[in-house]
């Protein structure tokens, strides 16, 4: 595993809000190899191993003695039954002394269109747990306005096709605009990926953004937990 910080700025300050869990092989190859090797036979497995390896290494690395979340990307196709395939998940949390509401829990757009009543139970398992959700690579695809009706996630995260350049592009600053504030009266956090630049980080805070992730903010740690890049 890697792990990648998720920075919250406001007024209070900056600090870690999460760490992401990126799967990553033996010697820190990166995930298309790996994942390349997932099959319809080892899904499941792969998919139950990744979620312990995360939080007990998090653990291992000390995340429980801050006050980050740890957020993991998960397979929706891997869980045939939401409450038999989170024991190994709830075991490894009990184990490593990290709260449930401390986790959350990321699914892709795309995952969410394969079949949305089963994504839809997972989430409302999930939920009565006390694990957050969250839509990764938000704006990818075309149905994400009923992704938030349908499936109304603790948080989205931008697509960073939407975010990049946005310092230049009048037209992504006013689609973000208005996510914002839309996300705002859903009561759903807003996180920013991909962010490279001071100047988009500067906009994106502007158009009133607090949550950020990319290599601005800090590069993804191979069995570590990065600090912070982007100074205070």
């Amino acid at each position: 595993m890697a792990f990648q910080p998720i920075l919250r700025s406001n007024a209070a300050g900056r600090r870690v809000y999460a760490y992401e869990a990126l799967v990553r092989g033996p010697a820190g190859e990166g995930a298309g190899g790996v994942l390349g090797t997932v099959t319809e036979a080892n899904r499941y497995a792969f998919d139950q191993a990744c979620r312990v390896r995360a939080i007990e290494m998090a653990a291992a690395l000390g995340l429980t003695e801050t006050e980050a979340r740890l957020s993991i990307n998960f397979m929706p196709n891997a869980v045939y039954e939401p409450r038999a395939c989170i024991r190994a998940t709830l075991a490894a949390a009990e184990r490593t002394a990290l709260p449930r509401d401390r986790l959350i829990f990321e699914f892709t757009e795309n995952e969410a269109m394969q079949d949305p009543a089963h994504l839809l139970r997972i989430l409302a398992c999930y939920r009565e747990i006390g694990f957050r959700t969250a839509i990764d690579d938000f704006g990818a695809g075309h149905s994400g306005l009923t992704l938030l009706a349908d499936f109304q996630p603790d948080a989205v995260k931008l697509d960073m096709a939407l975010v990049r350049g946005v310092d230049q592009d009048s037209r992504r600053r006013s689609i973000i605009r208005h996510m914002v504030s839309l996300c705002a009266d859903l009561g759903c956090d807003v996180v920013a990926e991909g962010i490279e630049t001071e100047a988009e980080f500067r906009v994106l805070q502007d158009l009133g953004i607090m949550l950020f992730q990319g290599y601005l903010i800090g590069r993804p740690g191979f069995e570590t937990l990065p600090r912070l890049a982007l100074a205070a």
